[in-house]
């Protein structure tokens, strides 16, 4: 029996079943946030106590009523609110993943540097940042600064940790293949370890992202007067569940889409990711 060719097949498939798995990925994804919100849904009747547990419509009415009304009265919209925490988490998180990189790079191509380092990093890395919170209002006061100062501290050394072991990792070869083509060690690290260590470094900027948003809504609950911590912090106190799941409501909104933002970032240079 003779062997039958099998042709082989087109290109053009590819997209179709990256299109397909997408869609997949998607609609189980969708599914899983409906089941959460029929169990929700489910307790909430069960229980028939807005103040325990609202249900889902009241959580949406208190959400929508918030966009356009002010809470507290002398306060912001919802919406308002949500920026003034976004621009907090962006300053603080680009401010620390720019010095992590810087810092891990050193790390990574200076001994002197890793060693003089590293013993702080694994001194102050179990620390959570919210520990620091009465100390940076003792320096900076309730302002901008400490909320940004505060970010800054929980990315730092996550995103300095994740670079210098994924430049670490980069296979000795391609370094000495650099060099040997005349290459600069700064050259040889910033366009060949650091482009090859991308997808591990923009995982840890995941990680940081999620750090960045619990040290954030804990100060807002501390020391502010705007912010959807101040407003989940002030729905707590007058008992306004509703509002409260409002505001856990957006925040998951916003690391979604924060994170969906990383996630994409990592599928541009590495588009093997999933």
């Amino acid at each position: 029996m003779s062997d039958v060719l099998v042709p082989p097949r087109p290109l053009t498939d590819a997209a179709p079943r990256a299109a397909r798995r997408f869609t997949g990925r998607v609609l189980i994804g969708a599914a899983g946030l409906l089941l959460v919100l029929v169990v929700w849904e489910v307790a909430a009747l069960v229980i028939n106590d807005t103040v325990t547990l609202p249900t889902v419509q009241e959580t949406v009415s208190e959400t929508i009523a918030k966009l356009s009304e002010p809470y507290p009265a002398q306060g912001h919209t919802l919406w308002v609110n949500a920026l003034i925490s976004t621009g907090r988490i962006l300053s603080g998180f680009l401010l620390g993943t720019l010095a992590g990189l810087l810092l891990g790079g050193a790390m990574a191509s200076v001994r002197v540097v890793r060693e003089l380092v590293d013993p702080i990093l694994q001194v102050t890395r179990p620390l959570p940042p919210i520990a620091f919170i009465p100390l940076l209002i003792v320096w900076f006061g309730i302002g901008e600064t400490a909320k940004i100062a505060l970010i800054f501290s929980g990315v730092l050394p996550i995103v300095t940790i994740a670079t210098l072991a994924a430049l670490d990792a980069v296979p000795a070869e391609l370094v000495h293949a650099s060099r040997s083509l005349g290459a600069s060690p700064l050259h040889t690290l910033v366009h060949v370890r650091l482009r090859s260590a991308l997808p591990a470094v923009i995982t840890g900027l995941r990680i940081a992202m999620g750090g960045a948003w619990t040290s954030i809504i804990a100060a807002e609950m501390i020391a502010a007067t705007g912010g959807v911590g101040f407003v989940i912090l002030q729905a707590g106190n007058y008992l306004q569940t509703p509002l409260i799941f409002s505001g856990i409501a957006f925040i998951a909104v916003l690391g979604f889409l924060f994170d969906g933002l990383l996630r994409l970032l990592l599928r541009a240079v590495d588009p093997t990711s999933r």
